[in-house]
């Protein structure tokens, strides 16, 4: 059900940053139906060629080499949402008003507010508590209830982990002036969308490619530790918790044939 309401998700998602006109309203939502049914259309069946492939994985062990290849693989997919989303922002920067700026700041602002809460505010052991009980919501999701030897593994990890939260935010905010350095000369000048998309082609690139190498390093050193991370967990799973993983990813790539429709 919330698949085949993705459109709608996702325009009511631009809405809280941008604060849409009515004119906008209708053309965005057009433009999201679009991206949708390409969704459906050319992504859907390559989800579930990777779901079969990661089922045959999942009742071995694992390696961290073999978990980063996996996450390799699912990049590679967000990629190509990344691309054909380009259109849509492109189309947008072209018909935005000075104050949907000021209404993109406040958005930011909040999103700062609330990552700072969840990640930087509160003790040590608070802090890393937080990210355990997400952690282990993700991983029950997968596997099923984990044992207490699987609690300790992922806590460990985690108190061990590379993660650093304030330059992560430090990150999110080049982005988010980034993204507000972008679109002013663009709403300043009312570009046109081929005036518009290398601009918003080069905030992509910069988005999904850090210009800051000191964050490109650091992104690069979490993902293999994430990597291990979870290879660690897998491998403390027992047979049974990695057949109920299979299954979980088995009813995912039936879910999206269904979704995908007949032809699959």
């Amino acid at each position: 059900m919330a698949y085949n309401q993705a459109h709608e998700l996702a325009y009511w998602q631009l809405d809280g940053y941008f604060d849409f006109s009515d004119a906008q309203t209708t053309k965005v939502r057009e433009e999201l139906v679009q991206v949708h049914q390409w969704h459906r259309n050319t992504q859907l069946p390559t989800y579930i060629e990777a779901l079969k492939k990661w089922q045959s994985l999942l009742p071995g062990e694992l390696d961290e080499a073999q978990v980063c290849a996996l996450v390799e693989d699912v990049r590679g997919k967000l990629l190509a949402i990344s691309d054909r989303s380009e259109i849509v922002l492109t189309e947008l920067a072209t018909t935005l008003a000075p104050e949907q700026l000021d209404h993109l700041k406040r958005k930011f602002s909040k999103l700062n507010t609330a990552y700072r809460r969840d990640f930087l505010e509160g003790s040590p052991q608070s802090l890393l508590d937080k990210r355990v009980k997400k952690a282990v919501s993700r991983a029950e999701t997968l596997y099923g209830p984990l044992e207490d030897k699987q609690l300790a593994v992922i806590r460990h990890h985690l108190a061990q982990s590379v993660f650093d939260a304030k330059l992560s935010l430090a990150e999110h905010q080049r982005r988010q002036q980034d993204a507000l350095q972008t679109l002013a000369p663009l709403i300043a000048s009312s570009a046109t969308a081929k005036q518009a998309q290398p601009a918003i082609r080069a905030y992509f690139e910069r988005s999904l490619n850090s210009p800051d190498p000191a964050f490109r390093s650091y992104q690069d050193r979490l993902t293999r530790d994430s990597c291990k991370t979870f290879a660690a967990l897998h491998n403390s799973t027992s047979a049974a918790q990695r057949a109920q993983a299979v299954q979980t990813l088995k009813g995912y790539a039936q879910d999206f044939k269904t979704l995908a429709g007949p032809r699959l």
